[in-house]
């Protein structure tokens, strides 16, 4: 089914989040926004402009009942804490691993307190754990790495069981990430917990953004 100029405009609005951001603080001309939504979508007629002015100005209002849940989720991370870990590894590994060998890793890890966590995709299994802990992994699994990320940090976010029943929390905190340039690797959500693995070099620009 072809996508009406209405269902393509929210579409490239919603995958641009600093458009997203400008038009809930009324930041832009609908003019130009339309124009240039226009030439991008190579639907350049007359009509389409109008209709993608429309349909901006409509989401526009649906943004701005947004802003009740942003106040909420606001006032949640006011009340967090954030705690930074660095010298973090992210290995992936292919899906057909033995669990025996796993679990026992992940025991002597735990036995000294270190960070371990294991995540299964379809094909796939990401572990993340501290760097002096990869060597030992690759090691044992040198044949079903697939690729590995160092120099990581990871940023962990302890909110209030708030968090849980807040609608758009996580679309907010991750569209600060987005418009800020900082690229997340990984993300884990763990009850009240929200985990974000970033690169090193990203942790103080981070943090600031971060600041409620």
């Amino acid at each position: 089914m072809e996508k009406t100029t209405t269902g393509l405009t929210i579409e490239y609005i919603k995958e641009h989040p600093y458009i997203k951001s400008c038009l809930k603080k009324e930041l832009i001309n609908y003019s130009s926004l339309a124009r240039y939504i226009a030439k991008q979508l190579k639907i350049e007629k007359k009509t389409s402009k109008e209709a993608i002015l429309i349909a901006a100005r409509r989401f526009q209002q649906k943004l701005k009942k947004e802003e009740t849940y942003e106040k909420q989720i606001k006032a949640i991370f006011a009340e967090s804490e954030v705690a930074v870990r660095n010298k973090i590894a992210v290995l992936i590994l292919e899906k057909n691993l033995n669990f025996d060998v796993v679990d026992s890793i992940q025991k002597t890890i735990r036995k000294e307190s270190g960070l371990f966590y294991i995540l299964e995709g379809t094909d796939n299994y990401t572990i993340i754990t501290q760097e002096k802990y990869s060597k030992l992994i690759e090691n044992k699994f040198k044949n079903k790495l697939i690729k590995s990320h160092k120099a990581m940090a990871l940023i962990d976010i302890k909110s209030s069981e708030k968090i849980e029943e807040t609608p758009g929390v996580m679309a907010y905190i991750t569209t600060l990430f987005a418009e800020n340039g900082v690229n997340i690797l990984e993300f884990l959500s763990c009850w009240k917990e929200t985990l974000f693995i970033i690169d090193s070099k990203d942790v103080n620009k981070a943090l600031n953004f971060l600041k409620f």
